[in-house]
C-alpha cells in the first residue's frame, strides 16, 4: 500500500488508525475492533460498551495496539499448558506462582516448569509477567480506571511494580501510553 500511495503514512502493525474522518482497520477481524471505536468516537464509551456486549464482545482493544496477543505469541502445544494460560488470565490479579498454575493441571511443580518452558520457549513467571502486562495496557488505553486499580487487578504489587513492568515491555511509563491513547481518540 505504501509503494502504491507513496503521499500516506501506513502504520503496518496497528489494528485500526483514525486520521481526521478515515477510519483504516488492519482487516477483517481488526474491522471488528474497529466498529466499537467509532462508536466511542461519535455517541461515547457507554454505547460502545453496550454494542461491544451485544455483540458478544470480551472487549474492545484500542486501535493503537499492536496487533499482538500474548496468548498467540506463547502458543503451547498441548491443552494443559493451554488450560494453565486460560486459568492464569482469568486469575491475574491472584498470585500466580509455578505450584499454583501446577496443581491447576495436576502436574507437579517440576513437570509444569519443564514442559512450559519447552513448550512455549518462556518461563512460567515471564509469560504470567507478560499477559499482566497484555491486560495492563488494554485498562490503560481504555483510560478509565486508575492505575493503582489497573496494577491491583492485572496482579502486579503496586502501581509502581506496574510502572516498571511497563518500561522494561513498551518502553513507556503507562500514564505516557495513556495521554498517546487520549490523544488518538480526540483526533
Amino acid at each position: 500500500m505504501q509503494q502504491r500511495h507513496p503521499d500516506i503514512q501506513v502504520e503496518a502493525d496497528r489494528i485500526f488508525i483514525l486520521d481526521g474522518p478515515y477510519w483504516t482497520s488492519a482487516g477483517m477481524t481488526a474491522a471488528i475492533d474497529m466498529a466499537p471505536g467509532t462508536v466511542e468516537k461519535d455517541l461515547g464509551p457507554e454505547v460502545a460498551r453496550s454494542v461491544a456486549h451485544r455483540l458478544v464482545m470480551h472487549h474492545r482493544r484500542a486501535g493503537g495496539q499492536t496487533q499482538h496477543s500474548e496468548l498467540l505469541e506463547l502458543a503451547p502445544r498441548s491443552d494443559r499448558i493451554q488450560q494453565a494460560l486460560d486459568y492464569a488470565k482469568r486469575h491475574l490479579s491472584d498470585a500466580l506462582g509455578v505450584e499454583h498454575l501446577a496443581e491447576q493441571i495436576n502436574l507437579s511443580t517440576r513437570q509444569f516448569s519443564r514442559i512450559f518452558t519447552a513448550e512455549t520457549g518462556q518461563s512460567p513467571a515471564k509469560a504470567i509477567e507478560a499477559l499482566r502486562l497484555e491486560a495492563a495496557r488494554v485498562m490503560v488505553e481504555q483510560g478509565r480506571l486508575p492505575l493503582d486499580v489497573i496494577a491491583r487487578e492485572t496482579g502486579f504489587r503496586d502501581r509502581r511494580h506496574l510502572r516498571e513492568a511497563y518500561l522494561r515491555g513498551f518502553g513507556v511509563a503507562p500514564q505516557a501510553m495513556r495521554r498517546q491513547s487520549r490523544s488518538r481518540l480526540a483526533t
